[in-house]
């Protein structure tokens, strides 16, 4: 269990690695992208999705599953480790498969959050600013004795005033059945 902890962390870190990777270049996708389609179907310059990076769930998960199976099948038959013939070495599979999934998608929420921190670091110190000066505006208002935006007094509320009504008890008595 403490070996495949390990191995499913570091799989996370995999996973964050290869999403940052591709968010820089994705020079691998354009190559096979360019060996595959013709002129007319090739993606264009100025797309930046990969085989991870700006991909939905499916086709990140085809990527990412194919990957591990690739390497694992490369490792069992070159190597004397016999991957696929215990119940621990799926487990081990499918912990860096989900591992590597879980890094991609924190790697593109780190991105994501960052890109709109820079977005909005600008406009968030004015709000702040704003912000403040309202508060210090309130504060001077309580401070001369005003109530701010008070209602004046010559003018009815929207309210309609309320007739005295009598309890039921002297309804009864006024009706004589008390």
């Amino acid at each position: 269990m403490g070996l495949e902890l390990v191995i499913f962390i570091v799989a996370i870190l995999f996973g964050i690695f290869l999403y940052w990777r591709e968010s820089n270049s994705n020079k691998a996708y354009r190559f096979l992208n360019k060996m595959v389609n013709t002129k007319e179907l090739q993606m264009t310059e100025d797309n930046p999705k990969g085989f991870i990076y700006k991909q939905t769930f499916i086709p990140r998960l085809i990527f990412v599953v194919s990957m591990v199976l690739l390497v694992s099948l490369v490792l069992q038959f070159v190597t004397p480790l016999n991957i696929f013939g215990s119940f621990n070495g799926l487990s081990v599979i499918s912990s860096i498969a989900v591992g590597t999934l879980i890094g991609t998608y924190l790697a593109s929420f780190v991105i994501k959050s960052s890109e709109i921190l820079e977005e909005k670091s600008d406009s968030l110190g004015d709000l702040v600013s704003d912000t403040v000066e309202k508060g210090k505006d309130i504060i001077e208002d309580f401070t001369k004795g005003e109530e701010p935006h008070s209602a004046p007094q010559g003018k009815k509320s929207n309210m309609p005033e309320e007739k005295e009504t009598k309890s039921a008890r002297q309804r009864l008595k006024d009706k004589g059945l008390m």
